[in-house]
């Protein structure tokens, strides 16, 4: 896909960034509580956040750095746990039959892409569909059919087929660059959309849906992210069939447009619901549907628009499992 002078520049230049934007946080932090500049209040909600992107950003980068089997790994555990959160808010966990074939779904899609078996990989979405459209019959109880099997599907689209996405990139060679500018950029887009909505204002956007949201922070993340993606992305895909400025353009409008409509969609979820965050887990975040919704869509929507014009793996050996 790139070239590994290239690739690992990229690498140790984000890593490197990232931890200075940590420690730079820190110490803006640090100034405001030693200036009294910021009520107590929102100086503990800083620290909050920021000691859990202390804890996050290891466990992020770590898998990445460490190989594509902790890569996917890390996206097996992480979809497993984003179904309990989703269970439990939207009460499929009643439905413990129907959880079961959504968690053996997720783990089946996982392993085809531990396996670099590409045809069953993308063979698992309508097939596991089908599955669960009929797991629940047997039970002979019409009653709630239409619901708990679209909870079920939806949450397989979401945290198996939608998610393993960015697992399956990892069988690239090097794919460590690429994997680390979309856990960067998904999260600067959000950044990028509330620093935007904040000095601009005006109207918002989706008022009902997320109230906080305005036009404004939606086009300035769409034109931040899509130059940082561009800029970064360059030096990732230099002599690829990639390496087009307008290419690299659409690439960021994919990362920024898909991270924000993963946003919005859970936004809406949890606004259907009633519910403020989807869990706890992480202090100052939510639960990890809360922080990492955007990878929902940014993974599949990456994968296959890159897919199309480099492919991802081509040159590795396929079925190192079960061939």
């Amino acid at each position: 896909m790139m070239g590994e002078a290239y690739g690992q520049a990229v690498t140790t230049g984000i890593v490197i960034a990232a931890g200075g934007v940590l420690l730079l946080a820190a110490a803006v932090i640090g100034l405001l509580s030693v200036t009294g500049r910021a009520s107590p209040a929102l100086r503990r909600e800083l620290w909050l956040r920021l000691a859990s992107w202390a804890v996050l950003l290891p466990l992020m980068l770590g898998p990445v750095l460490l190989g594509r089997v902790w890569v996917i790994g890390a996206v097996t555990l992480l979809g497993l746990l984003c179904l309990r959160e989703y269970d439990r808010a939207t009460g499929l966990f009643r439905e413990p039959l129907m959880a079961a074939g959504v968690a053996l779904g997720i783990v089946m899609v996982n392993f085809a892409a531990l396996d670099h078996w590409y045809n069953f990989f993308m063979a698992l979405f309508p097939l596991t569909v089908a599955v669960l459209a009929v797991l629940s019959i047997p039970l002979d109880r019409p009653g709630g059919y239409i619901q708990r099997t679209g909870l079920a599907v939806f949450a397989f689209f979401l945290f198996g087929a939608g998610l393993a996405h960015l697992g399956f990139m990892a069988n690239d060679r090097y794919y460590r660059a690429l994997v680390l500018l979309l856990l960067t950029a998904v999260a600067i887009n959000d950044v990028f959309a509330f620093t935007a909505g904040k000095l601009l204002g005006g109207p918002k956007m989706l008022p009902a849906t997320s109230p906080n949201k305005t036009v404004s922070g939606a086009l300035g993340a769409l034109c931040g992210t899509t130059v940082l993606v561009a800029c970064i992305g360059w030096p990732i895909f230099r002599g690829t069939p990639m390496d087009h400025w307008h290419l690299l353009v659409g690439l960021g409008v994919i990362v920024s447009f898909a991270g924000q409509a993963g946003d919005l969609m859970l936004s809406s979820i949890k606004r259907d619901l009633g519910i403020k965050d989807m869990g706890a887990v992480i202090p100052g975040h939510g639960g990890l549907l809360d922080r990492f919704n955007s990878l929902l869509l940014v993974s599949p929507a990456v994968f296959h628009y890159v897919g199309y014009y480099v492919g991802f793996g081509l040159d590795q050996p396929s079925r190192v499992i079960t061939g």
